[in-house]
């Protein structure tokens, strides 16, 4: 096409993925528990003791079986990344054993193989809320600096075995919200309201430091491998413009800004010692925990989904639906069929927020919309009509263009389920994100098959056109 486009030539184009929301075969393979498999209502239930009939993710979408067919599909939108992760629990069943599960090492093996036959660039996450059973039950998961011994050794089993075909890594997925659902991202297991601040902060200072590690350990194994943090990124703007709502907004930001900050800048910034030191909170830091800080990532990604508000009211301050790290509704976004409020300019702002502050690549691994989507017949052929995931996203990537017209390097962008998986919030299949409907309900039942839907078709235009094909205002 003629029409210029905002996205620069090689933009990586696809879609991302978690193991546990779409391989199922949680017990082939030699496959040991994740915290996953006894978490059948999500992060809104507590676990349960051993896997049950009712939890979708067991099975989840069968990509486990399906792989071949299912990244077939992506290679027809043309992708030129995708994004999953591996289950740790796939490669140590445990976490702790001497030698890895070389079944599951050859499965993500047999992944890479059907990757290169398209031509579509691996994006791995080693770490996606799929923290093994036992390190949970066993450790109370990264409440352990032992965490870390086990972490490095599985990070270094699966580099050495796909540093040479890999080159875009993540450590830990949306690692700034193990303050928040300690269980999920930190795989802890005492219940959280048993859990002191001080004992939250430690437990995000050894993923920061395993993270930093898994850096390291990389660049030794390739030079070339490029290893990013991944952040949630919530735009966050004063619900007044009274100071005291500016300040709760400057409190927010730097309770996920520091994660980014020792990413990037390899150390605790100011404000966060502030904070511990005013809190009475002495965490363990080791000198070789410093030193290992200093291994900085070469991008930052993000997942973006929704803007909040802050205010200093304490009568004001009504939590959102379906946010993770809390906030206030803004009254002037609509929101979507599970509260997450939509507002496309937060992604620019967001990612001119995060250029700006660490100077590194961006890297957008997840955005997307849930919806319950209706199967319909349109001469002959199931699909469906979802005009609204197609407005969404060209709104968000209009957006993110806008970012890269205002100087933000971007590497490259991954929806949110191109293909229909479970949800990790609701562990629900009619939330929907998918390009790729998927004959699943949340009873379980359905033949698993697949059907493009009408945004199938305009994604794999995006991508054909580097972006050119998106309607603008």
């Amino acid at each position: 096409m003629t029409s210029t486009t905002p996205f620069p030539p090689g933009f990586l184009w696809g879609g991302a993925t978690a193991a546990n929301q779409i391989e199922g075969a949680y017990d082939q393979g030699g496959k040991g528990l994740s915290i996953q498999d006894v978490m059948p209502k999500g992060i809104a239930a507590p676990p349960t003791q051993e896997p049950t009939p009712d939890n979708l993710k067991l099975e989840a979408i069968d990509f486990y079986h399906r792989y071949a067919d299912d990244i077939a599909l992506f290679a027809e939108m043309g992708f030129k990344v995708f994004r999953f992760s591996i289950a740790w629990s796939r490669i140590f069943p445990l976490g702790d054993e001497a030698e890895p599960n070389e079944e599951g090492l050859a499965f993500y093996d047999r992944v890479l193989d059907e990757l290169e036959k398209h031509g579509i660039e691996p994006l791995i996450t080693l770490s996606h809320y799929e923290t093994p059973l036992h390190l949970a039950r066993t450790y109370d998961g990264w409440r352990s600096r032992k965490l870390i011994g086990f972490y490095e050794k599985y990070v270094r089993t699966v580099l050495e075995r796909y540093g040479s075909r890999v080159t875009y890594w993540l450590t830990f997925n949306e690692i700034n919200s193990v303050l928040h659902a300690p269980l999920l991202s930190g795989g802890i297991a005492t219940p959280p309201e048993e859990l002191s601040k001080g004992e939250l902060y430690q437990a995000a200072h050894y993923e920061l430091v395993a993270s930093a590690a898994a850096t390291r350990i990389a660049h030794e194994i390739n030079p070339d491998i490029k290893v990013g943090c991944m952040l949630i990124a919530i735009p966050v703007y004063p619900l007044t413009p009274d100071p005291a709502d500016a300040l709760a907004v400057q409190a927010a930001q730097h309770d996920n800004y520091f994660f980014g900050d020792i990413h990037t800048r390899g150390a605790y910034p100011g404000y966060a010692l502030r904070f511990l030191r005013e809190q009475g909170i002495e965490l363990d830091i080791t000198d070789e925990d410093r030193e290992t800080f200093t291994h900085s990532v070469d991008f930052v990604s993000f997942s973006y989904y929704m803007s909040v508000c802050q205010t200093g009211d304490p009568a004001k301050q009504a939590a959102g639906e379906g946010n993770i790290l809390g906030g206030v509704p803004n009254p002037h976004l609509p929101a979507s069929q599970w509260g997450w409020q939509i507002d496309p300019v937060g992604l620019r702002i967001i990612a001119n927020d995060f250029w700006d502050r660490w100077r590194k690549p961006l890297f957008v691994v997840e955005n997307g919309l849930g919806a319950r989507d209706e199967l319909v017949e349109v001469d002959g052929v199931r699909t469906v009509l979802d005009d609204y995931r197609i407005d969404y996203l060209n709104d968000h990537l209009v957006q993110l263009g806008e970012a890269i017209e205002d100087g933000v390097e971007v590497l490259g962008y991954t929806t949110w389920g191109p293909i229909d998986l479970v949800s990790a919030s609701t562990a629900q299949m009619s939330k929907r994100y998918g390009f790729i409907y998927v004959d699943r309900h949340d009873d379980g039942s359905g033949s698993l098959e697949r059907y493009r839907k009408k945004s199938f078709d305009w994604y794999a235009q995006v991508i054909a056109s580097n972006g050119a094909s998106l309607t603008r205002p």
